[in-house]
């Protein structure tokens, strides 16, 4: 794990220091000092305003330096110009902490950048962790140390046990008075503006010890480093005795200008691919808005993971019953069977047109005592692993009495169960009463099996078997003299026969070639590899090969591949007049049956080199039935990558066909994965196609190219 100097000071300070507080009603300056007061902030507080001598009661001091005892925090208001000087005598002061909610550093241009390194020097150099620039503040709902330390409207939010952490601070503000609506407690609010020192990487870290957060959602709109984060994430998400689950939405999925690539790879990983690759890797459940969010937020923070996917559905209505075993079976969910010792039990309770199927219909007169009948049975049936109880409002309906009943059968349960009280007028009331004890509650049933999907979800990825990053043999000189070669004729390029080079080195399964620079050579080397063969164009300016007539499939004999060389040359001259021509890679045409996918790799200029494995051959970029991870990856994860994408039942054999060799394919996943973690240079990658055939028959390598950085 990173290690990081400690953020607790930033959380539970003894002592604080508003820099900039303010006289003027409804002004930032005015807002936090309130907040801290008002919010229940034990420690001491002090005001600094150089022309007021007192603010809500308290005295001001003049400066940073005037005040006569230790602080531990500050909270920076003050223009941005002088904030590096409040650094420069918070720092002389002793001072270990400090949110700077101050705008007008990086996020405005080069000018605030300066203003920002500035600032940052001075914090590294008095060892002051730093939350922001331009944030919203920090707030600990925890009793021994309560702090809204924030200019949120609407006060101290209530405690709880879900904690959020968000880039963006006027979303926060938004976030906290939407929880307040929806009776949604925090355990910890952070905004972390401009990420100057800490991020939330750190913040997840401190989180994960934090006795009184057990969810943890994550507003980011870019993460400061992928690799850390997923370390980090896996540990958080696979802690065996306290795994917490982390919801995350990223904004800017859509990648506006993003530059052409050469390779397929290239073309199809955007940034958005490369977020999904890390939530992917990393066990965090990503969303793409916020009433996901809090609706998943909802059932990790308020009812216990379920041990399977097996849901028991207790209706009074049979179109939402419906409605919710099409959304249970959609996400992934599987109807639980109602065992004949529960049914002969409910048989005499209920009357004789409620069903006992799975969904149980207590019809549409149903008290809360017929509901209670229900919900005990499937709460105690083995069978079942979760329970969704939906209700919708009739004249006869005991809406707040039948809440009371779920609040009782779910407070101490042992298994999740949610509650979708369908409606808003005469429902409200018992709405309110679930909320307000605690209970997991939607609007729609829907929401209720989405959200039970993700806990099952869960709790598999906290069960998966543990493996680790796979080493081989390699030759890696062999390979980085290739590549250096091209370097030094500063190509950025490297054709098949180049690629092949170093495929070979690291262990890949590659078909026989060889670069033939006439046309005799061709002929020979035909004729030793044996027919049929498979000719191409070798040249370092040309990438696409068929687009200028530079492939000739199955030629028979001899005849055939001096005919096949003496068209290709001239169609390539014709088309591109220019390419330097190194001759013609002759190849073994491998035999039918075997089925064509693609690796690639696309180096991201932040986080690294982001691979792909998906449907191959000429699709790829049609169906782009495609998956992403960042390199290294395990065993696992090359197996995951694998069976994720839509066409993983064509490689399992589908209608009579042979399964195709799977094992095969992780083997050359992981042997990618060393490749371009070992070899920076490598920018863009792709293997298309590998050709895969049935089990135990291999994979073999058909065509490849690869892009290298010259600097």
């Amino acid at each position: 794990m990173p290690c990081y100097r400690p953020i607790e000071c930033l959380f539970n300070p003894k002592s604080i220091a508003v820099i900039g507080a303010s006289t003027r009603e409804h002004t930032v300056g005015r807002d936090i000092p309130e907040n801290l007061i008002n919010g229940g902030y034990t420690g001491k507080l002090y005001l600094v305003n150089p022309k007021a001598e007192s603010i809500l009661g308290q005295p001001c001091y003049k400066t940073l330096s005037a005040i006569p005892g230790e602080v531990d925090m500050i909270v920076v208001i003050v223009n941005s110009a002088i904030v590096a000087k409040v650094m420069e005598e918070a720092g002389q002061k002793g001072v270990k902490s400090a949110i700077i909610i101050t705008a007008g550093f990086k996020e405005v241009g080069a000018e605030g950048k300066a203003l920002q390194d500035e600032v940052m020097a001075i914090a590294e150099k008095y060892d002051i962790r730093i939350m922001g620039p331009n944030c919203l503040g920090v707030i600990n709902t925890d009793k021994a140390h309560m702090m809204n330390a924030s200019f949120a409207p609407g006060g101290m939010p209530e405690k709880g046990n879900i904690a959020f952490i968000s880039q963006s601070g006027a979303l926060g503000a938004a976030i906290l008075d939407y929880a307040k609506g929806q009776n949604i407690g925090f355990s910890k609010f952070v905004s972390m503006g401009n990420k100057a020192d800490v991020t939330e990487n750190e913040i997840l870290m401190y989180l994960q010890d934090d006795p009184e957060t057990d969810v943890i959602l994550l507003y980011v709109e870019q993460l400061s480093d992928g690799q850390k984060f997923i370390d980090i994430c896996r540990e958080i998400t696979s802690d065996p005795k306290k795994s917490k689950p982390i919801i995350a939405i990223k904004s800017g999925r859509t990648a506006q200008g993003a530059k052409a690539a050469s390779s397929h790879t290239g073309s199809l990983a955007g940034s958005d691919e490369v977020y999904n690759a890390i939530f992917a890797q990393s066990g965090v459940i990503r969303v793409d808005n916020m009433d996901e969010m809090f609706d998943y937020a909802l059932a990790f923070s308020r009812a216990p993971l379920p041990k399977g996917n097996r849901v028991a559905i207790v209706t009074n209505a049979g179109g939402p019953g419906i409605m919710a075993t099409d959304a249970c079976i959609v996400s992934g969910l599987q109807l639980a069977t109602i065992s004949d010792e529960i049914k002969n039990d409910l048989r005499p309770k209920l009357p004789p047109t409620a069903s006992l199927a799975n969904p149980i219909d207590v019809i549409g007169d149903a008290l809360a005592d017929r509901y209670e009948v229900a919900l005990k049975a499937v709460m105690n049936d083995d069978n079942v692993d979760g329970v969704i109880c939906i209700l919708t409002p009739q004249s006869t309906t005991q809406e707040l009495e039948t809440a009371k009943v779920i609040v009782d059968l779910g407070r101490n349960a042992k298994k999740p169960l949610l509650s979708s009280f369908i409606g808003m007028v005469k429902t409200a009331e018992a709405v309110r009463y679930l909320e307000s004890h605690g209970m997991a509650h939607y609007r729609f049933p829907e929401g209720a099996s989405r959200s039970l999907t993700k806990m099952v979800d869960f709790v598999k990825w906290g069960e998966r078997p543990r493996t680790e990053f796979k080493k081989f043999q390699v030759d890696k000189k062999a390979a980085m003299e290739v590549i250096m070669k091209a370097k030094a004729e500063g190509r950025t390029y490297l054709p098949e026969v180049e690629a092949f080079e170093v495929f070979k080195a690291y262990g890949f399964p590659v078909i026989k070639y060889s670069l033939c620079p006439d046309r005799e050579t061709a002929i020979s080397v035909a004729d030793r590899i044996g027919f049929p063969v498979v000719m191409k164009i070798a040249s370092p300016d040309i990438v696409h090969k068929v687009d200028v007539g530079g492939v000739k499939l199955n030629l028979q004999n001899k005849e055939d591949v001096g005919q096949a060389w003496d068209v290709m040359m001239e169609k390539v001259k014709e088309v591109q007049p220019d390419a330097k021509i190194w001759g013609v890679n002759i190849q073994e045409m491998l035999p039918k049956g075997g089925k064509e996918v693609i690796l690639g790799v696309n180096r991201d200029a932040q986080f690294g080199p982001l691979m792909m494995f998906g449907l191959g051959g000429t699709y790829v970029e049609v169906f782009k039935d495609v998956t992403f991870r960042l390199a290294p990856i395990r065993e696992l994860g090359a197996k995951r990558m694998i069976e994720s994408i839509k066409s993983y039942k064509l490689l399992r054999g589908y209608r009579g066909e042979p399964a195709s060799d799977v094992e095969s394919i992780s083997d050359t996943l992981l042997r990618l994965s060393q490749l371009v973690t070992d070899i920076e240079e490598i920018a863009e990658l792709d293997i298309n196609p590998l050709i895969v055939y049935p089990e135990g028959k291999g994979c073999r390598v058909a065509d490849g190219r690869i892009l290298i950085k010259l600097k």
